[in-house]
């Protein structure tokens, strides 16, 4: 294939990485707004930080795909190689942001837990009001 159309690939890898990194700061930012308003930990919430954890997977399968697309320039044009050790580099990069995406969704569980007990603590106290 000629340098171009992996130019090309690129391209298209680099424009989708930006729409994930759009998607997290919107999430981020109407998580924010709901720690604002106080309502955090309501089902609302999760729709938001699922937004997040699609698009840091997302970012990771895409930073594969540059290693993938750098290993298959490699046989493209001769003196115009890769590094073997930078596509290797690159695939690690993209087990970190996988890794941040696991982080992520453990704290999504938290999360979880913590809306559960939120709603337990105000039937609790509605259950006390009505007593006293």
């Amino acid at each position: 294939m000629p340098l171009q159309v992996f130019g090309c690939q690129l391209t298209v890898i680099g424009v989708l990485g930006v729409a994930c990194l759009q998607v997290i700061a919107v999430c981020i930012w109407r998580l924010l707004t709901l720690i604002r308003r106080g309502t955090v930990f309501s089902d609302a919430s999760f729709r938001y930080v699922d937004g997040v954890i699609g698009a840091i997977a997302t970012g990771a399968v895409l930073m594969l795909s540059v290693a993938v697309v750098a290993r298959f320039a490699n046989h493209s044009t001769p003196g115009d190689e890769v590094a073997p050790g930078i596509v290797g580099l690159i695939c690690g990069l993209s087990l970190v942001i996988g890794g941040v995406a696991l982080v992520v969704y453990v704290l999504r569980a938290l999360l979880a837990q913590a809306v559960a007990l939120d709603s337990e603590a105000k039937h609790l106290q509605s259950e006390l009001d009505e007593v006293i």
